[in-house]
C-alpha cells in the first residue's frame, strides 16, 4: 500500500479515517484495520497483525472496538469480503460475531483465437456508453444488484473518469451494458432483456481489449452462474462475504 494508492481508495471505496485503528504494544505499531464508510454499512477493506503478535486478541480487540464506535454512530451493519484461502482471517470473523451471506466468485474470460462476430439483434444497436449514462436511464438506482464494495454504485460513480463502456440499446432503451477498464477488469455486466445471454455475448465479441478478461468477486444476485458459463467464464478464486451487525461492549 503506497500513500497513493490508499489516497484514491478513500476517493473510490470511501475509506473512512475515523473507522481506520492502529493497536499499539507499547509505543510499537503492531496491528491495523482500514475501514471504508457509506450509507449502507462499513467494510473491513484491510485488517492486519505482525507476525511476531498474531494470535493474541488484536484482531478482535480491533474489530470490536470499531464495533462499539459504529453501534453508537452508525451505521451497524458491518461487511468483510475475504478470500477463502485466508483461513485464519475467516477463522477471525467467525470468532467475532460475523456470519457468511455470501460467496463472491472470481471469474476470468479468454477471447477464442477465431474471433466471432456477434450479430446485433434485430432494432438494437451497440453504443459507447459512459456511468453518466446509465444514472440518466436510471441504471444505477436501488434496483442495481446488490455488488461488491469495489464495484458497487458508488465506486463506479467515484472512478467514472477512469471507467469505459459498451451498451446494446434500441430506441426506447438500454438493453444491455458492460463497463471495463482498460487494464482488462469488467466492472458490471448487465443485461435487462431476457435473451440468453445474447445481448451480453455480443457486447464481449466486440470489446477491443486483451484476450483476457477479469470479472473480480462476482455476487450470486448480479449475474448468474449458468449465464457466466454460457458466455465462455470460468471460475478462479471465491471470497466470503461476512456480515455483523455493531454492538457496544
Amino acid at each position: 500500500m503506497t500513500p497513493a494508492a490508499f489516497k484514491r481508495s478513500i476517493r473510490d471505496l470511501q475509506v473512512w479515517c475515523s473507522s481506520c485503528m492502529v493497536a499499539f504494544s507499547g509505543s510499537d505499531p503492531i496491528g491495523v484495520l482500514i475501514g471504508a464508510k457509506r450509507p449502507s454499512g462499513t467494510l473491513i477493506h484491510k485488517i492486519a497483525v505482525h507476525p511476531d503478535h498474531v494470535r493474541q486478541g488484536h484482531g478482535r480487540h480491533l474489530l470490536a472496538s470499531l464495533s462499539s464506535k459504529l453501534a453508537i454512530l452508525g451505521p451497524p451493519r458491518m461487511v468483510a469480503e475475504v478470500p477463502d484461502t485466508l483461513a485464519a482471517v475467516c477463522e477471525l470473523f467467525s470468532a467475532s460475531g460475523y456470519v457468511q451471506e455470501a460467496l463472491l466468485t472470481d471469474y476470468v474470460w479468454q477471447r477464442k483465437s477465431e474471433a466471432v462476430d456477434v450479430p446485433t439483434p434485430n432494432g438494437s444497436f451497440l453504443i459507447p456508453v459512459t456511468i453518466d449514462d446509465l444514472a440518466a436511464n436510471g441504471l444505477l438506482g436501488d434496483d442495481h444488484p446488490q455488488s461488491c464494495w469495489q464495484r458497487a454504485v458508488e465506486t463506479l460513480t467515484a472512478r467514472k473518469d477512469d471507467i469505459a463502456g459498451l451498451a446494446v440499446a434500441s430506441g426506447e432503451r438500454i438493453e444491455a451494458y458492460l463497463l471495463y477498464v482498460k487494464e482488462g477488469e469488467i466492472l458490471s455486466l448487465r443485461s435487462l432483456v431476457d435473451d440468453g445471454g445474447a445481448r451480453l455475448q455480443q457486447l464481449l465479441s466486440r470489446l477491443e481489449l486483451g484476450t483476457t478478461l477479469l470479472f473480480p468477486r462476482v455476487h450470486p444476485a448480479e449475474v448468474s452462474k449458468k449465464c457466466l458459463e454460457t458466455l465462455g467464464f470460468r471460475p478462479t478464486g471465491e471470497h466470503l462475504l461476512y456480515v455483523a451487525t455493531a454492538r457496544s461492549g
